[in-house]
């Protein structure tokens, strides 16, 4: 008889339900599909070989492998879903390409481009030198990203 009665719901659905509520890493629905930013990273050339690995709403990753070994990843993040990640550049006095600029721990280098848009380079491997990641940032089309909206 009771066939027809809605089920109660799990505990396992109100806990979704409780932690997305919380938003501490939800995806915000303007950002920018990470498809979008495939045409700004660099290129393959001299040696290196840059490969697509991850794709997902407001973020796109490409790996660098050179002889067969990954080197470093990089990445454009948008950060229209974590403002904070585009507040630590307004502190930042150095500037690559005329963007501002943050290391980003000991392996990683990162700008900000159109106050949204954060480019990191992280290396993967001692031969891949903070040098090489500033150099890989600046092959980005970065100006065309800032007109990304």
């Amino acid at each position: 008889m009771g066939a027809c009665a809605p089920k109660p719901p799990s505990r396992y659905d109100q806990v979704q339900k409780e932690t997305s509520q919380k938003g501490s890493s939800a995806v915000s629905k303007e950002a920018v599909n990470g498809s979008q930013f495939n045409k700004f990273f660099p290129k393959s050339g001299n040696g290196y070989s840059v490969v697509p690995s991850q794709e997902k709403k407001g973020f796109a990753e490409h790996k660098v492998n050179r002889g067969g070994k990954n080197v470093a990843v990089l990445s454009i993040n948008d950060t229209i879903s974590n403002p904070s990640a585009a507040e630590k550049y307004q502190q930042s006095t150095t500037k690559i390409a005329g963007y501002p600029a943050l290391p980003q721990g000991q392996t990683g280098t990162g700008v900000l481009v159109g106050d949204r848009f954060q480019v990191k380079a992280q290396s993967r491997d001692p031969s891949f030198t903070a040098q090489d990641r500033v150099a890989w940032i600046q092959k980005f089309d970065l100006n065309g990203l800032s007109k990304l909206k």
